[in-house]
């Protein structure tokens, strides 16, 4: 049974990407995983305290499914209630990353208009073919904050097309972890980045992954260093 869990993890936006705590992991992965049940933390946005204060305070990023997809069709049944929820909380940021950009309207409240602005959406796209199925749908969707993410990045992507329209607020490159983590060269990286720098688009490179090749070697990276390396590279942007 897998977990759908739409506030997987946040930060407060004042202390930075790096310092990240989860409200439940979705970790509860049993023989069939096609199943899918919403974890307790559902309404951990609106709980309240004995005080009466939100248990999220303000100022938080929410990221939402990270081990799941905020669109994943068995949760068409509850995605209104979080977006009700969503729409509650706008002194939260909720970040979404999906893989199913196709299917942004399923759902959507009738209050959405142009996107709550309390909403970023990004898209993942591991090459180029996913880069130019999901990137257009990500532009032409009604989404105040857009961003793509290249991770795994399994080959050099050209999206510079996509990043002249000026919607794209960032991208984020990084390798494949885990056991079978397929390679990711650091080429690749760069010129993701040229691009960036080209549209003025801030970029960040998060991590190595588990194969990485650099200057013609190949590098098996254990998970603990993917991300100190990758920031050892000193290759982030910011415009």
């Amino acid at each position: 049974m897998r977990m759908w869990n739409p506030w997987h993890g946040c930060r407060k936006i004042s202390e930075g990407c790096a310092h990240c705590y989860m409200f439940q992991r979705d970790a509860c992965y049993e023989k069939d995983s096609r199943r899918v049940r919403q974890t307790q933390a559902f309404n951990e946005p609106v709980k309240k305290k004995r005080d009466g204060n939100y248990k999220v305070p303000g100022g938080t990023i929410l990221y939402t499914c990270l081990t799941s997809d905020f669109w994943v069709e068995e949760a068409d049944p509850w995605r209104l209630e979080a977006w009700q929820m969503i729409q509650q909380r706008q002194d939260v940021h909720f970040y979404i990353i999906t893989k199913r950009i196709g299917r942004f309207e399923v759902g959507l409240p009738s209050d959405w208009d142009e996107g709550y602005p309390n909403v970023t959406v990004a898209v993942t796209c591991e090459n180029q073919q996913r880069a130019d199925e999901r990137i257009p749908l990500l532009l032409s969707a009604p989404i105040r904050h857009r961003e793509v993410i290249h991770e795994p990045m399994l080959g050099a992507v050209e999206i510079g097309i996509y990043l002249q329209s000026g919607k794209i607020e960032h991208v984020t490159c990084g390798g494949e972890s885990g056991l079978g983590a397929r390679l990711c060269d650091y080429d690749w990286i760069l010129q993701a980045r040229e691009q960036c720098i080209s549209c003025q688009v801030p970029f960040t490179f998060k991590q190595t992954g588990a194969l990485f090749r650099k200057g013609g070697r190949i590098y098996r990276i254990p998970r603990i260093f993917q991300m100190p390396q990758a920031q050892k590279a000193n290759i982030n942007t910011k415009n």
